[in-house]
């Protein structure tokens, strides 16, 4: 599921919403309402339940070789996602859909590559919500490595040492105890 040009895309467990009005996140660290979305590149960070922890690395071009082969291995194509073996059930069963925004409404937000848009004004969809489908098959043809592991955190840690782009969401919902950066 991908935004089309002139859109951005906004996923939730909700098929029903038909305006969404700028809100402060519970997990916000601003104090601005936004309405929040996401382009082409960042749509597959939310190819999850919304409340699952998920841990995500990819290269960039300053990704070193010893790296890309120490969290993708030889082969492993240019992105992997974790997820604990706790929300493999939930992952598998979640009826997850896909709105469509008019991008017109957005602008860029993250510093210093953007990792969302924000509107500060309500937006209506463009149709009414799209079910997403199967998240495991979204991983494999975008060619995404999907990894299932009993914590997210020792992955976590060793991904933010590297040369490689990094995101994680929802890690206050990850189980154990965190592990300090550049330790498995």
């Amino acid at each position: 599921m991908r935004p089309r040009p002139g859109e951005v895309l906004h996923f939730s467990e909700d098929p029903t919403i038909t305006v969404f009005r700028p809100h402060v996140a519970a997990t916000a660290q601003q104090p601005e309402a936004y309405v929040w979305a996401v382009d082409d590149a960042r749509c597959p960070d939310y190819w999850f339940p919304r409340q699952c922890p998920r841990a995500m690395a990819w290269t960039l071009p300053t990704t070193t070789p010893a790296d890309r082969d120490l969290v993708l291995g030889p082969g492993g194509g240019e992105r992997v996602h974790a997820v604990e073996h706790a929300w493999l059930p939930r992952l598998l069963a979640v009826r997850l859909y896909a709105y469509r925004l008019p991008a017109a409404a957005f602008r860029p937000f993250g510093s210093p590559v953007p990792h969302a848009h924000v509107a500060t004004t309500p937006v209506e969809p463009l149709g009414p919500a799209e079910p997403v489908g199967d998240l495991l098959r979204l991983h494999e043809a975008a060619g995404i490595q999907l990894r299932v592991l009993p914590t997210l955190h020792a992955f976590w840690a060793a991904v933010t040492a590297t040369t490689l782009g990094f995101s994680a969401i929802r890690m206050h919902n990850a189980s154990g105890t965190p592990v300090p950066n550049g330790s498995v």
